[in-house]
């Protein structure tokens, strides 16, 4: 792995990442969709359309709207057109996290807490690889699950290392939803409110050379 690479991996903060070709398409969108000041959250490709080369990607308030997903596809394609990494045609689709979003980052398993997520693991914690439960509790370390279907003498909490976690995920539900439309909106107005303080102080600034 060449320098650039190691520092572009080490500024990467997400748990799950990407291997093979997918990683590679990370490592090179990483910088552009960080200079944009947007997150990548995910890379995958799949057989679907033949071939379609899904990003998932959000601003750092955690909003993607449809301009934003259409500002980074008009980014990202040259540069993947120029690095030729696909050797096939492909569709290339950008895309927010949705509602019941992957969870791939500490900060997310922290922002959500309270809801009821799955999650699976690369090696056996507490004789097992899948979970699904509550978050409740994000530490620096790993995260706490309590098991909304426990069995007969299984814990009903187990902490699962992030370290170990390969794959999670939120479950759709009414409380999430709710939740999900109140964080987004909250969001947007505080959005709005940035970009009109920027503008306002463009204008004064332009005044002022006048």
């Amino acid at each position: 792995m060449s320098d650039e690479s190691t520092n572009q991996t080490a500024n990467d903060d997400r748990l799950i990442r990407e291997t093979g070709l997918e990683a590679r398409i990370a490592l090179l969108i990483l910088p552009l969709l960080r200079s944009m000041e947007f997150r990548l959250v995910r890379v995958r490709l799949s057989g679907q359309n033949g071939l379609t080369l899904q990003i998932m990607a959000e601003r750092e308030d955690g909003t993607m709207t449809v301009a934003d997903c259409e500002e980074v596809s008009r980014a990202v394609s040259p540069l993947l057109d120029v690095e030729d990494l696909i050797d096939k045609a492909y569709h290339l689709e950008v895309s927010s996290p949705g509602i019941d979003r992957p969870l791939v980052r500490k900060s997310d398993f922290a922002q959500w807490a309270g809801h009821l997520a799955k999650i699976e693991t690369s090696t056996l914690i507490a004789d097992r690889k899948r979970f699904r439960g509550r978050i409740a509790e994000a530490g620096s370390d790993d995260v706490l699950i309590e098991r909304d279907a426990a069995s007969y003498g299984d814990e009903p909490a187990v902490r699962v290392p992030y370290e170990a976690i390969a794959e999670a995920r939120l479950i759709l539900t009414d409380d999430l939803v709710e939740d999900a439309l109140k964080m987004d909106k909250k969001a947007r107005q505080e959005q709005k409110k940035r970009r009109g303080i920027e503008a306002g102080g463009e204008e004064d600034e332009h005044e002022t050379d006048e």
